[in-house]
């Protein structure tokens, strides 16, 4: 039996990863600084908090680049780069799942939804708490507190996973177990 009321997980880095050094990959070959243009905060929090769309953040990226056409080039096949679902992690969170809600709570954009379907999850989470939908993002304390209210659980029996430790530091700040994922093994043993 798990000892937790709700299951929230982190989206990216837990459930769905990227093809990392296929973006390395592109940084090379253009001489960009790709990765750290677009995560810079200024560029990715409008889009993260549903104040700009995803293209409006692969524009914004290309004119920090330059704005030419070989930026433009470069941003679009860093923004095309291939994710997958970790079929292990869909598993045990699938199990979890037999006995309490699955949120996922991610820091994303307004094409969340899309890669969902995309991954074959659509139906998959109890509910998902987009930080686009909700207009705020890891760590705020609130988008927790939305997770857990559709979660129908108090924040003190919830357990979250994040890839993140800034994240997860923040919701143990509201009582929830927090688990550092890097890697499933640490899933399993706390959902065991």
């Amino acid at each position: 039996m798990i000892p937790f009321d709700a299951v929230l997980t982190d989206f990216d880095g837990v459930l769905r990863h990227f093809d990392h050094a296929g973006q390395a990959e592109i940084e090379a070959r253009y001489g960009l600084p790709l990765m750290k243009t677009a995560f810079d905060p200024e560029l990715i929090m409008p889009p993260t908090l549903g104040q700009a769309t995803e293209a409006q953040w692969a524009e914004s990226i290309a004119v920090a680049l330059g704005g030419d056409e070989r930026a433009r080039q470069a941003v679009a096949e860093f923004m095309a780069i291939r994710f997958w679902v970790d079929e292990e992690v869909k598993e045990l969170l699938a199990r979890a799942q037999e006995q309490v809600p699955v949120i996922i709570v991610t820091n994303a954009m307004d094409t969340l939804e899309g890669h969902i379907d995309l991954l074959g999850l659509t139906y998959f989470a109890d509910d998902v708490v987009s930080s686009a939908r909700v207009g705020v993002a890891k760590p705020d304390p609130r988008i927790y507190e939305i997770a857990a209210e559709r979660a129908g659980a108090a924040p003190g029996r919830c357990l979250f996973v994040d890839d993140r430790l800034p994240n997860v530091e923040a919701a143990r700040v509201l009582g929830m177990t927090g688990l550092h994922y890097r890697t499933v093994a640490d899933l399993a043993a706390v959902l065991a």
